[in-house]
């Protein structure tokens, strides 16, 4: 109920957003055409609108997860090492047809661990596969925002069982389905200068998972059996001002929930052990992420920013520095 609740307010923000934009700034400043407002996208929040037929946009991000210590689902924090997750996500997207845009996200990593034992090597994560139809287009002067709805595939091609170590995983071992609405509209401030504002919201859900020794999901050497993930819910509301034609300023405000996952199976090492099985706890997590923009072009830019996650319930402490180019050709 909690996050309905969250996801409604935030819903009604974007609304009070879309009514907004129809207040012209007084006739004594400027009003800031869309032409001259250039954007990168903030850091987190994808774009609703659909590439043209035949474009294609390329984001790569570079990023480093700095995790710190955690609660329990009983509410006990959690003295655990600090690490490092560096890594890189690439959007891939084209435009297929009017409307349809479609793509894939490759991600690697590499982890290093204070006081444990880093990654053997660099990675490959799981890789994800995006389909977008853009459903309305925001005009100026109309209410409608642009929204899209889209679905996103994602292969467990990642390692995540047998492992040597911990940090050697980069996968969650699942085929996970998301579904997501994106929107975003603009509005004028009173100054004259253009706020572009998104709220994506998505809910995701995912297939068991075969599991054999030590794995991303705790279990150890000789253990064999499956897991269960549970499902997830995310909201974004991002909002960003466009500071000069160049310059813009952003911010991600996110939540996300998930369900418990079980986890069952047994120890071929002990045949006399009784069977495991435990869950891990629901886990709730909000962040921020603030974010610089430099757009050289309309179709060329440039995002540092930096993701920051206060330990919760089963979730980590992160801050997750980030830079990101956007390009569309």
């Amino acid at each position: 109920m909690n996050r309905l609740l969250g996801g409604l307010g935030l819903l009604a923000l974007t609304a009070g957003v879309a009514g907004a934009q129809e207040e012209s700034p007084p006739s004594s400043v400027t009003r800031q055409s869309l032409d001259d407002a250039w954007w990168t996208g903030p850091m987190l929040a994808a774009s609703p609108s659909t590439l043209p037929p035949g474009h294609f946009l390329i984001e790569p991000y570079l990023f480093d997860v700095i995790r710190y210590g955690r609660y329990d689902h009983n509410g006990n924090r959690q003295s655990t090492p600090r690490s490092h997750g560096f890594g890189t996500l690439t959007y891939v997207l084209y435009g297929l047809v009017d409307r349809f845009t479609i793509g894939v996200l490759p991600v690697a990593g590499y982890n290093t661990v204070s006081g444990g034992s880093s990654s053997a090597g660099a990675g490959f994560g799981d890789v994800t596969l995006n389909a977008q139809y853009r459903l309305t287009l925001f005009r100026e002067g109309n209410w409608t925002p642009t929204t899209s709805i889209v679905v996103q595939e994602t292969f467990p091609t990642g390692n995540y069982q047998r492992l040597d170590r911990p940090s050697d995983a980069f996968g969650g071992g699942a085929y996970t389905t998301t579904l997501s609405l994106y929107s975003q509209t603009y509005l004028w401030m009173p100054n004259g200068r253009v706020l572009r504002a998104r709220l994506d919201v998505s809910g995701g859900f995912s297939s068991s998972v075969n599991l054999e020794d030590m794995s991303v999901y705790g279990t150890e050497a000789g253990f064999r059996g499956h897991a269960e993930p549970g499902n997830f819910f995310f909201v974004d509301a991002a909002w960003e001002y466009s500071v000069t034609r160049n310059w813009v300023l952003a911010l991600d405000v996110t939540y996300r929930h998930d369900a418990s996952t079980r986890v069952t199976g047994h120890n071929v090492l002990d045949p006399n052990a009784p069977g495991i099985a435990f869950d891990t706890g629901s886990s709730e997590a909000f962040g921020v992420a603030p974010a610089i923009e430099y757009n050289w072009k309309s179709n060329l830019g440039v995002l540092i920013g930096v993701r920051v996650i206060p330990a919760g319930r089963n979730t980590a402490a992160t801050v997750t520095p980030a830079l990101a180019i956007n390009m569309v050709y």
